[in-house]
């Protein structure tokens, strides 16, 4: 094959739809937006998710009842014990800066929480926001010490 004897598969290259023309068109009159209303007109879009065409919209129908505690919650980035035994030798600290640098957390900001999944055979002094009862066990066993700040509300 040649390269004058290529061209695109058949329905590739479709020609638009050219709406407005005229009747024999087959998209003239309305120009395939149904008669009359909102979407008819011109500049018409969706003013916003959950329009209902100026219907009371559902959010607005129904009765919000309660507190909701969300907006006040403390996030944690979660780090297991695995992981720290993966990437931390033994003496080390286990802090924020550390995590950071060996890319166990994302956020440098972010209140950081151990969890006791796997084990852990090196010494090292943890000093994070919150620690699990099981991870605190696991890191004094291995004859680690563990140091708990005050958490620090997040938004």
């Amino acid at each position: 094959m040649s390269e004058y004897e290529l061209h695109a598969p058949e329905g590739a290259n479709k020609k638009p739809k050219r709406v407005g023309r005229g009747s024999s068109s087959g998209l003239g009159s309305t120009a395939g937006k149904g008669n009359k209303g909102q979407q008819s007109r011109s500049g018409s879009a969706q003013p916003y998710v959950g329009f209902e065409g100026g219907q009371m919209p559902l959010y607005r129908r129904l009765a919000r009842r309660g507190f909701s505690n969300a907006a006040f919650k403390t996030e944690y980035e979660i780090v297991n014990l695995c992981d720290i035994e993966r990437k931390f030798n033994d003496g080390e600290t286990v802090d924020r800066k550390s995590l950071v640098e060996k890319k166990l957390i994302r956020k440098a900001a972010a209140n950081i929480k151990v969890l006791g999944d796997g084990e852990l055979s090196k010494k090292l002094t943890v000093d994070v926001d919150k620690v699990s009862a099981s991870a605190k066990e696991k890191i004094e066993k291995a004859g680690g010490s563990v140091k708990v700040r005050e958490a620090k509300e997040s938004k």
